[in-house]
């Protein structure tokens, strides 16, 4: 699933028609989430947060971009906030499934679309930049609105998109990718404000200043000072007391996760609490926090313990929130602060009780079937796939830990594809319904309807295929687990086994089926079809020799 998160900043905090009106235009777009409205009155300023499939949220922040053009006057703005548009800037990262290098593909598509459309002039900024120079959000803005009919006049600050004038109601605006920035702060067991800026002074990539053995700063030949640098990339930090809670805490903004992760962090600030005599007693997300930041920062914590990394995400979730006291001062609610769980809250047939799933498959609808239930056989294999790498890991007598951590992180993250596969089966079959109802009393209206349900035909037949091409990875690592040779847990492994098998002649049947529709898709249906009975074939060898395995071991105890 592709996710992107858009946070514009919309020149007006005061009037909340104006703000209403705006967020309405997002929510308008179908499958984008809105996450979070934030006024301002002094600053004059709204940041919303919304995410979505790609296409979607760049549908919605042109719509809100519109919308705040046509609502709001700059010429009429004040507030304390630098700014230089109604939509002053719009930044895009990244969250799932998306690269960098697309997201800034998307960015350009948005930029160009204002710029022809709204007739705004546009600047890309951060990772979209066209060069170094206009990188930096600060620079661009640099003369704010009333300065921007100058500035666009100069070569150097000719607009990437749009008209080379100011749009005089709506202004200039910025537009480009940047990563996901964390707002994360870390609570000490002091009320004393200096101790936190000082730790704050030494993690911060910006540093601090350098002294001489007096104490006076030190400054280069043109008079700037020098700068010692903190220990963290991407980190920003200052120090300040909470009166709330009194505690002092180190305040941070991690501007790029991937390069310094959050228990990076986390253990940074504890042992630099120690050399002064002071102690983390936890920490805080504000606002919210991409899951695999907490995967990773769970993983991190078990490796520390010797552990296995191979266990649930929600595992992991509680590793890391207990690891780095998340929870000291309210409730961590997954829900409420992973961005993935907050965007994607459909309900799912994974989510329900064994029972209730179980009714649903037997009642007189045609989804949940064949298929998801496939891919549930080939979840329950890679469970019990990690459950004997996990089972093993711990015990003396299997040494390579590496190997042993390596498959059952490998059988979870297979395990998490065969999940969303039970749901996506489903959903294929539901959408491929829904084309054969689209409307068909015009020639346009055949051909888009016709061209729905050769792609959603397409669609429910590769879904059982992936499910197939999965099996065989499961039946693989059974090989791997096996090899372990941890007796006790032979008839597991015997079970995944024969639950991988199980679900990839099950998938098979249900790809079978679905080319049937395919017919007049000949070089389609025979690359599918080869491609697919290739797979059995190989199944079909690998079990009996898994089968061998078993039963002589099993003969053996």
């Amino acid at each position: 699933m592709k996710l992107i998160e858009c946070v514009p900043n919309f020149s007006e905090g005061k009037n909340k028609d104006i703000i209403n009106q705006i967020t309405a235009e997002i929510s308008s777009v179908s499958n984008v989430k809105l996450l979070d409205i934030d006024p301002g009155k002094d600053t004059n300023r709204t940041v919303i947060t919304f995410a979505g499939h790609p296409d979607d949220v760049i549908e919605a922040a042109f719509l809100a971009i519109s919308k705040a053009s046509e609502l709001i006057d700059m010429s009429k703005h004040e507030g304390a906030h630098p700014r230089m548009g109604a939509t002053d800037v719009c930044p895009l990262m990244p969250i799932k499934g998306v690269s960098v290098e697309e997201c800034i593909e998307y960015s350009h598509v948005l930029a160009q679309k204002v710029g022809k459309k709204l007739k705004i002039p546009i600047f890309m900024y951060e990772k979209s930049a066209s060069s170094k120079s206009r990188e930096n959000l600060a620079k661009i803005r640099q003369g704010e609105y009333e300065g921007m009919s100058d500035k666009l006049q100069l070569k150097e600050w000719a607009p990437d998109y749009g008209p080379k004038k100011i749009n005089v109601k709506a202004g200039v605006t910025a537009i480009g990718v940047r990563e996901f920035l964390i707002a994360y702060n870390i609570n000490l067991n002091t009320s004393d404000k200096k101790l936190a800026s000082d730790i704050a002074l030494d993690i911060r990539e910006a540093g601090r200043a350098k002294r001489d053995k007096n104490g006076k700063i030190i400054r280069d030949k043109n008079g700037v000072m020098v700068k010692v640098p903190g220990s963290l990339k991407s980190v920003k930090a200052v120090g300040w007391f909470l009166e709330e809670y009194n505690v002092a805490q180190v305040s941070m903004n991690l501007i790029d996760y991937k390069i310094t992760s959050v228990h990076k962090v986390f253990e940074e600030v504890r042992m630099q609490a120690q050399k002064r005599g002071l102690r983390v007693t936890g920490s805080e997300l504000v606002g919210l926090i991409p899951l695999d930041s907490l995967l990773d920062a769970g993983k991190y914590y078990l490796k520390q313990q010797n552990k296995s990394c191979g266990v649930s995400d929600n595992q992991l979730i509680h590793i890391a929130v207990k690891s780095m006291g998340l929870d000291e001062m309210y409730p961590f609610n997954n829900n409420e602060k992973i961005i993935d769980y907050m965007i994607d809250d459909s309900k799912k047939l994974v989510d329900q009780t064994i029972c209730n799933f179980a009714d649903e498959v037997a009642s007189d609808s045609p989804a949940p079937g064949g298929g998801s239930i496939s891919a549930l056989a080939g979840s329950l294999s890679a469970s019990l796939i990690s459950m004997v790498a996990n089972l093993s890991h711990d015990k003396k007598q299997f040494l390579d830990k590496k190997k042993i951590n390596d498959i059952a992180c490998s059988a979870q993250k297979l395990k998490n594809e065969f999940l969303i596969l039970i749901d996506t089966d489903t959903k294929a079959f539901d959408q491929l319904m829904s084309s054969f109802r689209l409307p068909k009393k015009t020639d346009k209206e055949i051909e888009f309807r016709s061209q729905e349900i050769l792609k959603m035909s397409k669609f429910v037949t590769e879904v059982p295929f992936d499910t197939l091409e999965k099996s065989l990875e499961a039946l693989n690592l059974v090989f791997d687990v096996l090899s372990i040779g941890n007796k006790n847990c032979i008839s597991d492994a015997g079970v995944a086994a024969e639950m991988a098998y199980s679900c990839a002649y099950g998938a098979y049947y249900n790809v079978k089926i679905n080319l049937i529709d395919l017919k007049e898709e000949q070089k389609y249906c025979k690359k599918i079809l080869n491609k697919s009975e290739s797979i059995l074939s190989e199944m079909d060898s690998k079990i009996l020799s898994v089968r061998n395995k078993i039963i002589e071991g099993l003969n053996n105890e």
